[in-house]
């Protein structure tokens, strides 16, 4: 017989322990998800980052963030291979990840005190629903176990804005930080400063454009964006405020390429309009509609790291 437990009764069965955040997020339409777990300390991420590594599963991606670790994976299933090392210094991984309705259930194994993280840590996280544990779960030792944890089905929003600010008033990277950061909808996920052309003719200073973002279920989508709206218009100082939104974890290879572009380029609105609706990007003009060349880049060079924060010249 399974024995399931909440979040709050793992915490009181085992203790408390370190895992702050563990969000799923799922792209049905590609077949992918990502996994971001938050840690109160760097060690214990750097040691599930190598192992989660080792043992492959359905996991194709990991890197730690600060204390966060992210997981790209496949939804689906996947035999793991701990390795000849195991027996030594033990092993974790995730074996399956699938989509249930509004829940994600992911399958882990782990070796010795690897046990405990996917047995008690995680699992007393207060964004898990709650854990599946065979009967034959036993934690720490040189035990080997499994556990079923489920969580709520959500997906990425990207949402993307420029042109909020003038010579005088406003900072566009200001504003949606503070709109991401208290956002009361879903879960704020990630703020990125988009450098874009030096040299283009119409700017405030810097000329970059910024986005934020969020981890939320498909149901609040709607509410998110009113939300997004709302805040921006309060915030803005400019008469060509615009704002773009996203719903995925895969920006596409086009839209990558017309942020670059905005690097380098002096482009039009015609072709931010363009690039948005090749590529699956929602258009929403605040106050006017010059901000849309910057707030569509925003989108395209997302997932670009520090090339985002950049231009060329800077990575040569």
């Amino acid at each position: 017989m399974v024995q399931i437990l909440r979040p709050d009764e793992v915490k009181q069965k085992y203790g408390q322990l370190f895992c702050k955040g563990f969000l799923t997020m799922v792209d049905e339409e590609r077949g992918i998800a990502q996994i971001v777990e938050k840690c109160i300390s760097k060690g214990p991420g750097e040691w599930d980052v190598v192992n989660r590594k080792r043992s492959g599963g359905v996991i194709k991606d990991i890197r730690m963030d600060g204390q966060t670790l992210i997981m790209d994976a496949v939804v689906g299933e996947k035999e793991l291979s701990f390795g000849p090392v195991s027996e030594h210094v033990g092993g974790q991984g995730l074996a399956s990840l699938k989509i249930e309705g509004d829940r994600v259930r992911t399958t882990w194994y782990g070796i010795a005190g690897a046990t405990i993280g996917i047995g008690a840590c995680i699992p007393q996280c207060p964004d898990v629903i709650q854990t599946e544990y065979p009967d034959d779960f036993k934690i720490g030792g040189a035990h080997k176990a499994h556990v079923d944890i489920i969580t709520p089905k959500t997906v990425r929003v990207i949402v993307g804005v420029d042109d909020t600010d003038t010579k005088e008033k406003g900072a566009s990277w200001v504003a949606t930080l503070k709109m991401g950061s208290t956002c009361p909808i879903g879960s704020f996920i990630e703020h990125k400063i988009i450098q874009l052309n030096p040299k283009v003719p119409n700017k405030t200073t810097n000329c970059c454009s910024t986005a934020v973002s969020f981890a939320v279920k498909e149901e609040e989508i709607p509410a998110l964006i009113e939300f997004c709206m709302d805040f921006m218009k309060k915030e803005s100082y400019s008469e060509n405020s615009v704002m773009t939104v996203f719903k995925g974890l895969r920006i596409p290879d086009n839209l990558n390429k017309y942020g670059l572009r905005a690097k380098t380029e002096i482009l039009t609105i015609d072709d931010a309009v363009k690039a948005a609706e090749e590529n699956g990007v929602s258009v929403i003009i605040l106050t006017g509609p010059g901000g849309a060349i910057g707030a569509v880049a925003a989108i395209g060079c997302f997932d670009m790291g520090g090339e985002a924060a950049g231009i060329p010249e800077d990575f040569r």
